[in-house]
């Protein structure tokens, strides 16, 4: 009987503002913001991997899973070194959620050195 209770539980990410933008800033800085996630499904969530277009973004993941109704932080950074004008990074995350894929993204006018 556990077993079809079981059966339709999913672990489910949200998070209220899933994209960041920063104000200007100028090349050299690193950047970061920290994303609230909850799990707002019925089993514990987990954030197994990310990925990101370039080693410039970082995503630091919690090391055990979300459980029902909890949040958790999440910080990225960006390395705007080497970087100028505008900068768009979203941060795909592994996760036992339905999708499977869920995403993040930051944002940044980064002004060149001269």
């Amino acid at each position: 009987m556990n077993s079809v209770l079981g059966f339709g539980q999913e672990a489910e990410f949200f998070c209220k503002k899933s994209s960041f933008k920063f104000p200007k800033t100028h090349e050299g800085v690193v950047l970061e913001h920290v994303f609230v996630i909850k799990n707002t499904g019925d089993s514990p969530l987990q954030l197994i991997s990310y990925e990101v277009e370039c080693d410039c973004t970082k995503a630091f993941l919690p090391e055990a899973e979300i459980k029902p109704g909890e949040s958790v932080e999440v910080k990225v950074t960006f390395d705007t070194e080497g970087k100028a004008y505008f900068q768009d990074r979203e941060i795909r995350f592994t996760t036992n959620t339905k999708k499977k894929i869920e995403k993040l993204r930051i944002k940044v006018n980064v002004i060149p050195h001269i």
